[in-house]
């Protein structure tokens, strides 16, 4: 089934694009969420009159998001956590751990934004993918220290 996707949706494409989708994807999940439309002649009409509107939409937003990238270049993030003899920690530095600790620092990004690939579990430094847009990532360098250190 085609539809027109009416939001940016990561695993599909952007908002106005023209997709091909499994039918019980469209009905059951796209559609009632109102994340896409059936793409039938009177929607993709009135769809190509929203064009123009989307195109200058989504330039706003790349560049907005081009910004938020150049201020995330460079930052470091310490987290100061209890951890084990061997230095894994008992807990994990999660997203929302990175994103609260970029708010504070005058940074808000969507914690679902944030790509860690694998559990933050130990002691040391990492670098944490940001997608900013689609097409913008950036990275922060997180340093995850033992309690005693600090």
């Amino acid at each position: 089934m085609k539809v027109i996707l009416e939001k940016d949706f990561d695993e599909l494409g952007l908002e106005g694009d023209l997709v091909n989708v499994a039918d019980g994807y469209a009905r059951n999940f796209l559609i009632p969420k109102n994340i896409a439309l059936e793409a039938t002649s009177g929607n993709l009409k009135a769809f190509e009159l929203k064009r123009k509107k989307i195109e200058v939409k989504r330039l706003r937003a790349k560049e907005e998001a081009e910004k938020l990238a150049a201020a995330l270049e460079g930052v470091t993030l310490v987290f100061n956590e209890k951890a084990g003899e061997e230095g894994k920690l008992y807990g994990s530095v999660t997203s929302m751990d990175i994103a609260a600790a970029l708010e504070k620092k005058g940074v808000v990004v969507d914690r679902k934004k944030i790509v860690i690939e694998k559990p933050i579990k130990s002691l040391g430094e990492y670098d944490v993918l940001i997608k900013v847009y689609p097409t913008v990532t950036s990275t922060v360098n997180v340093e995850v220290r033992s309690l005693e250190e600090s």
